[in-house]
């Protein structure tokens, strides 16, 4: 039977290729998506949530909006230097036919997980405040949860957002602080295994041939993306961060995981940094903190391989 996944998302280049991925794997169903801020605007990833449901003729999967600001301050803003203004490459799409559902993307995940228990995986590949903000309304659903996996954080390895900081826990430290310490099983797919999955030109030409919309959409909007990369890191093509995420539903042994209790920086300079607990004394700050599944390898070939090979058969 296939996994039954909700993806919590702010597309987003690397979003929409994860959102793609998932739908073209048969060992997932994709029963929902909710929107954040983050690459773009709520408003604007709800509106491109949707327009890349319609791409992939799956216009059937409910989209519900998410939070417009994190929990404790107003949003600081997108990043269409590396998204585009759009959040697709500065394609400009047309608006989509469907629209959201009435209800709130915290409200939808409560009633999905209450309706299902067991059998759901949350997996946001942005901020976490969606997730803080139903756990916040009602507790139990870390009893009805199957896990949570996340796109983001950076425990042994720099920032991408500052040089403490992964951008999606820096756009709401105080939900991920939050979801790291809820009492169910929560994996992070960090930068320090999305920064070892390196899509090479090579790699973003093979899509252009697949003959397929979903690839054809992925050729479109990668150049937008790939030019914010190769002028601040020093390689040619992309680092595939959501998809990641992804790649681990499908396949976790393609990445290797240590156990730690987590922490996340929510002032100063280090603000959205996430701290795990790797010494052998236990802290206060942690001691009751769960233990956080948190990748720290990968083999990042194999992941970039896999994503291809998904949807070139789409």
């Amino acid at each position: 039977m296939a996994r039954k996944i909700i993806i919590d998302t702010d597309p987003g280049v690397d979003d929409s290729m994860a959102i793609f991925f998932a739908l073209v794997s048969p060992e997932l169903d994709v029963i929902g998506l909710t929107s954040i801020f983050g690459n773009v605007r709520t408003p604007l990833a709800t509106t491109n949530a949707l327009r890349l449901l319609e791409i992939a003729d799956r216009a059937d999967i409910p989209v519900a909006q998410g939070a417009l600001d994190p929990l404790t301050r107003p949003f600081e803003g997108p990043v269409p230097f590396v998204h585009g203004e759009d959040g697709q490459g500065e394609l400009f799409l047309p608006d989509p036919d469907t629209q959201p559902l009435a209800i709130p993307a915290a409200q939808f995940i409560i009633e999905q997980l209450r309706a299902q228990p067991g059998e759901i995986t949350l997996v946001p590949i942005g901020p976490l405040t969606n997730i803080a903000l139903a756990l916040r309304l009602e507790p139990r659903i870390c009893e009805w949860v199957d896990e949570v996996v996340l796109m983001g954080g950076n425990a042994l390895v720099p920032g991408n957002a500052s040089p403490a900081a992964e951008a999606n826990i820096r756009n709401d430290p105080e939900a991920a602080d939050l979801v790291f310490g809820a009492d169910w099983q929560v994996t992070m797919v960090g930068l320090d295994v999305t920064l070892r999955v390196h899509m090479t030109p090579a790699d973003i030409a093979e899509y252009s041939t697949h003959g397929k919309p979903m690839s054809e959409h992925i050729s479109r909007i990668l150049p937008h993306y790939r030019r914010y990369f190769e002028a601040n890191y020093d390689a040619q093509g992309i680092f595939v961060h959501d998809s990641s995420a992804i790649a681990y539903l499908l396949q976790p042994d393609l990445f290797q995981v240590r156990r730690w209790q987590m922490r996340v920086e929510t002032a100063g300079i280090g603000r959205g940094k996430t701290l795990p607990a790797t010494g052998g004394r236990i802290l206060p700050a942690w001691a009751d903190r769960p233990l956080v599944n948190v990748c720290v390898g990968v083999d990042g070939a194999a992941v970039v391989a896999l994503e291809a090979e998904r949807l070139r058969k789409a």
